[in-house]
């Protein structure tokens, strides 16, 4: 499968700035190529539903708020050094204000909170309640653009694909719901939504490399802070630390960092912003598949029927205009 490179976005790509509600629309020759759209598309999809996998063996022995702090500060270190390399300039004072903004909403709270309700509830649960798709479409409509009646429907789809994908049985897992880890995942799905917004808008340094860098660099001062807070300095021993989650932190700084998050990021930039919530549908389905082909975990007919459902939902939101 071709990919984008960690990190990295093909220079032909570098995007404009996405217009405010009622802008004209930026030229076609500003446009990126439909060949780089699938690709981030394709980054986002496969590799985010990858890293289910790779967050459930990473906190086995890592705590949550220290793993993420590592993890996003390693990666942006180097996504900045990258695009210092390659020429980016140094972002001005407001352009850093908008990443340490834009790093807190994703990162520090949207990401961390996810991960971290994971440890609590099951995955179905955390699939049900993470609402980004719905929160991102109201948070647009507010901004005043109305989503067609195309996108409702593939929102409405897409629930129920996740619904029919996780059953009642994994929903539920083998115990009561967590009332706190529950409102932790949606919250986190609204703060996730609003900090993707947020990036659409704000004004971010023009590299997405140095945007997305700068970013995760502030996200994980903000997890650092919580990781001593909460005492996960005090309790952490690297040397307890196993081979499957030091595989399973590697995973996630390449594949869910430098090529998933920086892709999003892309997206978010530069495809409307419905189409790029997609991602939220199509994860548990690759994340199905993974498990099916790497730990051996059975499929059923609930999941292809589940599968094809959700293929609707996102064809439903894609192929339809826009108000």
């Amino acid at each position: 499968m071709n990919t984008i490179h960690p990190g990295v976005l093909p220079a032909e790509v570098a995007p404009g700035r996405v217009p405010m509600p009622g802008a004209a629309d930026a030229s076609a020759s500003t446009r990126p190529s439909r060949r780089v759209v699938v690709l981030a598309f394709a980054a986002v999809y496969i590799t985010w539903g990858s890293t289910y996998l790779g967050i459930a063996y990473a906190v086995r022995t890592i705590p949550v708020f220290l793993m993420g702090a590592v993890r996003f500060l390693f990666a942006g270190l180097v996504l900045v050094a990258v695009a210092a390399a390659r020429g980016a300039p140094w972002p001005r004072r407001r352009e850093l204000w908008s990443a340490a903004i834009a790093g807190l909403l994703l990162l520090a709270i949207g990401n961390s909170g996810v991960v971290w309700a994971e440890t609590r509830v099951a995955s179905g649960t955390a699939a049900l309640l993470v609402t980004t798709p719905l929160w991102l479409v109201m948070m647009e409509w507010v901004r005043g653009r109305r989503p067609t009646r195309g996108v409702v429907v593939g929102l409405v789809l897409g629930a129920i694909g996740i619904a029919i994908l996780v059953g009642p049985r994994d929903v539920v897992g083998t115990g009561r719901v967590d009332p706190m880890a529950a409102i932790v995942l949606i919250g986190s799905s609204m703060f996730w939504a609003a900090g993707s917004l947020y990036t659409r808008y704000a004004p971010l340094p023009d590299s997405p490399i140095m945007a997305t860098g700068l970013e995760m660099i502030f996200g994980s001062v903000a997890l650092l802070t919580v990781a001593a807070a909460t005492g996960e300095f005090r309790h952490f021993t690297p040397s307890q630390v196993s081979t499957a989650s030091w595989i399973g932190f590697a995973y996630l700084i390449v594949f869910g960092s430098w090529v998933g998050f920086t892709a999003y990021i892309w997206l978010m930039r530069n495809v409307p912003t419905e189409h790029a919530a997609t991602y939220a549908f199509v994860n548990p389905v690759v994340a199905v598949i993974l498990g099916w082909a790497i730990a051996g975990e059975s499929l059923s007919p609930r999941i292809g029927v589940a599968a094809v459902v959700i293929v609707g939902a996102v064809a439903s939101i894609t192929l339809t205009g826009r108000r």
